[in-house]
């Protein structure tokens, strides 16, 4: 049969081809040109090996330097806090000392009641450098975003929804609001008959 005739001579060949004991497989891969990317394909599985624990190294040292960047920025913060605290408290201690003082004294009720008064000053002073202002109340529009309404007020004097007296004095900081003022609200007969 012809074709086994020519399967037959290529094995032959290959035999030759191959050192004793070698298989055709074998041989075949002993051909100068497989033996080359052979060992092209190894120096570039080690190359890449090599630029893999580059990377893995450089991921590791990143994850590192984010890390101690978050507990630096975490304690800047603790540290930034304490030191606002710290200024605010330092400028509070004088009034302590004047409460103190207060208490402390013999005087009258008049004069007991004066030198509150010079505390409470001192006190505004502190705040109004502090940039805290009073919510304005008293004759002003009721508005339930600076004010809270204890109650209702029967008045003819001021127009209805307007705050008609203070039971607790309300505090802003700049424009954010640090506690509503507690008020009461005018209801005025005429207005809401008409």
């Amino acid at each position: 049969m012809p074709g086994q005739d020519t399967e037959l001579r290529t094995l032959e060949a290959a035999e030759d081809v191959a050192p004793e004991g070698a298989t055709a497989t074998e041989a075949g891969a002993g051909l100068p040109g497989e033996q080359e990317e052979a060992t092209g394909s190894l120096a570039e599985l080690e190359k890449l090996k090599t630029e893999r624990d580059q990377l893995v190294d450089r991921l590791a040292r990143m994850q590192a330097e984010f890390e101690n960047a978050r507990k630096r920025a975490e304690r800047e913060r603790l540290e930034f806090r304490d030191y606002a605290v710290g200024n605010v408290v330092e400028q509070f201690l004088p009034v302590i000392d004047n409460f103190e003082l207060a208490l402390k004294a013999t005087g009258s009720a008049e004069q007991l009641r004066s030198g509150v008064e010079l505390i409470v000053k001192q006190m505004e002073e502190i705040l109004r450098q502090l940039q805290v202002q009073p919510v304005p109340t008293v004759g002003v529009q009721f508005d339930p975003r600076q004010h809270e309404a204890l109650g209702t007020i029967e008045r003819d004097d001021l127009p209805d929804q307007h705050v008609a007296e203070e039971v607790r004095r309300g505090y802003k900081l700049r424009e954010r609001l640090l506690r509503p003022a507690l008020v009461r609200v005018a209801s005025n007969p005429k207005q809401t008959s008409e």
